[in-house]
């Protein structure tokens, strides 16, 4: 006999309005967060696993799907949790895989509205958000106030480029913070940032209100990159190692890492179709043709070399390019 839809689709777990994984037992939790409601009052209810050990230790708060068409961060918080089942824990270890709910439902980086006066808006530039603003506003506040916030003592959240480009995996971290610089280098990234922050992203936030934190970029927006997706999930697992949240060696990085914190990117000065000439991690000098752009009758219509000597961490893959959109994006 088939199992009913709702135990199908929609798992029976708790569901909360908040979370304190310091009142919690040890073992494995899953809830249901009701971070808001929709538009005609149903509730939003985002996933949550709580791994909690016996034995005291850190809590890392782990996000991902803050931007809906960044898939392979989802994928990687997904495959962390499978990996941490059953595994014996000092600490805690909290997964929030979807987090904007209604971008991952359009494969889209946005948050949407449903609200006729409202555009849609980028999540991770109106963290901590407000419990009296837009309802983009009071969704990131319920998630920081209520989740995220009252529960890391480090965080990680997973992204990657957004849809039409693509990134090796790279850490940005607040080289002020000492855990910072650790957590982005044990994920033995390709790059990592400097990165002091901007208002409104979650790091940001995350830092500026003590608790330590980076972003990791998995590869390409939207499509699937299980090399990627794997690298990060061992890249995690190796902090949890390291703050010994798990047993284990730390692996050392089997690939160079490139540090830099100025970064220049070459943008499409009118629409056309768009080929790129280099490759990830591609060390180019000044002046290097980066990408050839061509009209709709296929004519060549502009050039584009780079500005400076770096190496390039993103480029796109999607040909057609309006006006400012991304072709190359270099460190240095």
């Amino acid at each position: 006999m088939s199992k009913p839809l709702n135990e199908c689709i929609v798992p029976m777990y708790p569901t909360i309005q908040a979370l304190d994984v310091n009142a919690l037992e040890a073992g494995e939790h899953k809830f249901w967060f009701a971070v808001a409601t929709d538009a005609i009052g149903h509730p939003q209810t985002l996933p949550v696993r709580v791994f909690k050990g016996k034995n005291p230790g850190k809590r890392f708060m782990i996000t991902a799907g803050v931007h809906g068409d960044e898939q392979n961060g989802i994928l990687t918080a997904q495959k962390i949790a499978r990996e941490l089942v059953g595994k014996a824990i000092a600490g805690v270890v909290t997964i929030v895989p979807t987090v904007n709910l209604s971008g991952i439902a359009r494969h889209s980086r946005d948050f949407h509205s449903a609200a006729p006066d409202s555009s849609s808006a980028n999540l991770n530039r109106v963290f901590p958000g407000s419990p009296t603003g837009d309802d983009a506003s009071r969704y990131a506040n319920s998630l920081w106030e209520n989740l995220l916030k009252p529960n890391a003592d480090l965080a990680i959240d997973l992204h990657s480029q957004t849809s039409g480009s693509a990134y090796p995996l790279y850490a940005f971290a607040d080289y002020r913070l000492e855990d910072a610089i650790r957590m982005a280098r044990l994920i033995n990234p390709d790059v990592i940032l400097n990165d002091p922050g901007d208002p409104g992203i979650l790091e940001t936030v995350y830092n500026r209100a003590g608790i330590p934190s980076i972003t990791i970029e998995v590869g390409i927006g939207r499509y699937t990159d299980l090399v990627m997706v794997e690298r990060a999930t061992k890249g995690v697992m190796n902090i949890l190692k390291s703050y010994e949240a798990l047993s284990g060696n730390v692996d050392e990085s089997e690939v160079p890492c490139v540090e830099g914190e100025q970064i220049v990117s070459v943008r499409a000065s009118q629409g056309g179709f768009v080929i790129c000439h280099v490759d990830l991690m591609q060390t180019v000098c000044e002046g290097e043709k980066l990408a050839t752009q061509y009209n709709s009758f296929g004519d060549e219509i502009e050039v584009y070399y780079s500005p400076i000597n770096g190496t390039v961490i993103s480029h796109n893959v999607e040909s057609v390019r309006a006006p400012g959109s991304l072709v190359v994006r270099l460190i240095q």
